[in-house]
């Protein structure tokens, strides 16, 4: 064949397979999911990362799991090697094709297994909406795309540093898969399939590239070092510094939140009941204003008020934390007199809008939500005695890097701890009601910037928002979110997006797990809002 036939065979491949899956997700709606079909003809490891998501999200039995998972790896190999035989450079000798399908279904089954727990954390940041679980399954695909491109060419490549050339072709795929994924969302339905077909051309360019680099490399600086083990070993590692790192500091108060330590302004109408958010503490010592209270995890005293809490009470089902806040709200209401302020963050966010859904005349009538958790329950595993559900792998996935990673950690989360199986099992109230209108009830939502990589685009804000340029939990002690929570407290209507918000949110898009069509659960089923199984018309219903 022809080096202009061959190149031109490699992007048709490369641009027809994406053209094809967003095509079958705008047919059925699935709208969400468009950002990750620039991904499917990705230069390695992130097709696998493409494949395995899929795979994680949409399986309820093992045997669906497994079948899945070799299918996979089978169709990722030949189309791999297809893509090599194609983009290999014309006056180098090339392996015979079945050599290429047989060292490509290799490395398929060695990237497959390899991704999979970094797979299952993207998972976990579509259950959580934390950035952190999306990060700590992003950097370990960085570090690895140099190698798994050299082993798909040839043997021994495991050994030895890849070419700055072929580390910079790399990166360069990551950024055209970002890009991709964010023109997906900002172009028109009609343009999407072009787009999607460009970036997977893009891809085909940028196979080209990567095999040459790997082929042609002259010197292979330490070429004696089995690389690739140590790399897999840091990649590994990062999970568990991203836990170290997310770990809170070990004092008895970590929530102090400005507001906490000076008097109310006398034009604030609201008694004020602080929530902190998970794995905080409390020693008990009371805030400045006598109008305002921090809410305990563990409830009151028998003078009525809240009492101390290590982090381990954080870990409570939402339910059960909402019910102690519904007595800490009514005690605080008869006390002072007042109407209340919920200012929450993070965990408490969840708290406060769980006891507001539940306690539609409470004396609650203010909520100003800090980092709170969006679009949560996006994904689902059963708990761990189900033998069927969607997810069942992927719960036992977590399982083992929750264990692994939280090893000396205090108090260390875990997947099923009853905080987080009250997301999963409730999945329609927090994946489309938190940032909605409340009735009676004045409210704000304080977003750090991490949140637009923390939900995937779509869903029209019908609340006032501040948007801060800053990590998540972070917003809260910063003066400038502070004046504004005052002025809110005191009347004041406040609105303050930021224009990077929606492009950032449209760029992570590419990098989320699909979600789990809602009701494809039965879990999920009876409390369901209406409309057909991806449409965007479900928030705020």
């Amino acid at each position: 064949m022809r080096p202009t036939h061959r190149l031109l065979a490699l992007l048709g491949i490369t641009a027809a397979l994406p053209l094809a899956e967003v095509l079958i997700l705008l047919l059925i709606g699935f709208t969400p999911a468009k950002g990750l079909a620039p991904q499917i003809t990705a230069v390695w490891p992130y097709d696998s990362y493409h494949d395995m998501r899929w795979l994680l999200v949409y399986h309820n039995s093992w045997l669906m799991f497994g079948s899945g998972l070799l299918g996979l790896i089978a169709l990722r190999g030949v189309l791999s090697a297809t893509i090599v035989s194609l983009a290999w450079p014309t006056r180098t000798p090339r392996p015979p094709y079945r050599a290429l399908v047989l060292r490509n279904v290799g490395v398929a089954a060695f990237g497959a297994v390899l991704v999979l727990p970094f797979a299952a954390y993207s998972v976990a940041a579509s259950v959580l909406s934390l950035s952190w679980f999306l990060f700590a399954s992003l950097i370990p695909m960085l570090l690895l795309a140099p190698f798994l491109q050299r082993m798909s060419v040839g043997r021994r490549l495991w050994r030895g540093l890849p070419s700055a050339e072929l580390v910079g072709w790399s990166l360069l795929d990551f950024a055209v898969i970002t890009l991709g994924g964010g023109l997906v969302w900002r172009t028109p339905d009609v343009w999407t399939p072009l787009v999607a077909a460009a970036t997977g051309a893009l891809n085909g360019l940028l196979w080209q590239q990567s095999v040459r680099a790997a082929v042609l490399q002259k010197r292979v600086r330490w070429l004696r070092v089995p690389v690739v083990p140590i790399v897999v070993v840091l990649a590994l590692a990062v999970p568990l510094m991203s836990q170290v790192l997310s770990q809170p500091p070990n004092q008895a108060n970590t929530f102090m939140p400005p507001i906490f330590n000076r008097p109310l302004p006398p034009q604030v109408p609201y008694a004020v009941i602080l929530l902190a958010g998970h794995d905080s503490a409390y020693d008990g010592r009371p805030a400045a204003d006598p109008n305002m209270e921090l809410f305990s995890y563990l409830g009151l005293d028998s003078g009525g008020r809240p009492l101390p809490y290590r982090p381990e009470a954080t870990h409570r089902s939402l339910e059960s934390s909402s019910q102690l806040l519904a007595a800490q709200v009514e005690a605080v209401h008869r006390r002072t007199g007042r109407p209340i302020a919920l200012i929450a963050q993070s965990e408490g966010v969840m708290v406060a809008r769980t006891h507001l859904r539940n306690r539609p005349d409470s004396p609650a009538r203010a909520l100003a939500m800090f980092s709170p958790l969006i679009r949560v329950g996006r994904a689902y595993y059963p708990p761990p005695e189900a033998s069927t559900g969607w997810g069942l792998a992927t719960g036992w996935l977590l399982r083992v890097m929750f264990h692994v990673t939280t090893i000396g950690n205090r108090g260390p989360s875990t997947p099923d701890e009853p905080f987080i199986r009250s997301l999963l099992d409730n999945a329609p109230f927090y994946r489309y009601q938190i940032l909605c209108p409340i009735p009676d009830v004045r409210v704000i939502a304080f977003l750090p910037t991490t949140t637009a990589t923390e939900a995937p685009p779509g869903q029209a804000i019908k609340i006032p928002v501040v948007e801060v340029p800053t990590f998540h939990a972070r917003v809260i002690g910063r003066v400038d979110a502070n004046d504004m929570l005052i002025d809110f407290l005191a009347g004041a209507n406040i609105n303050r997006p930021r224009r990077e918000f929606g492009p950032l949110q449209q760029l992570g898009d590419a990098w989320h797990a699909p979600s789990l069509a809602i009701q494809v659960n039965p879990v999920w089923r009876p409390t369901a809002p209406p409309g057909p199984p991806f449409t965007m018309a479900r928030f705020c219903p």
